[in-house]
């Protein structure tokens, strides 16, 4: 259900604008949507986990403001990381 730390560096590797990159808004939200298709899938087959629901929502929540941050303040850097993630909008 959780990430795991060898697939968290896997994708902040991929995502990071320079090295030893880990807060920039791109690979915040490649983590967290890593952990949002985890915690669907893991939702699928338990349908009345209605904390990890919670704590799903909140997850999609805090991606959509990174999401809105980014796109206020450089918008191609919005559309390359979106169309990267394969995110509708």
């Amino acid at each position: 259900m959780s990430i795991t730390n060898a697939r968290k560096q896997e994708v902040i590797q991929e995502f990071a604008t320079q090295k030893n990159d880990t807060g920039s808004p791109e690979v915040q939200v490649a983590v967290l949507t890593e952990r949002i298709s985890n915690l669907t899938s893991h939702l699928g087959d338990h349908k009345k986990d209605f904390h990890s629901r919670r704590g799903l929502l909140m997850l999609v929540s805090r991606r959509r403001r990174l999401l809105d941050y980014l796109k206020k303040t450089n918008e191609g850097r919005y559309g390359k990381l979106i169309e990267r993630l394969g995110l509708r909008r």
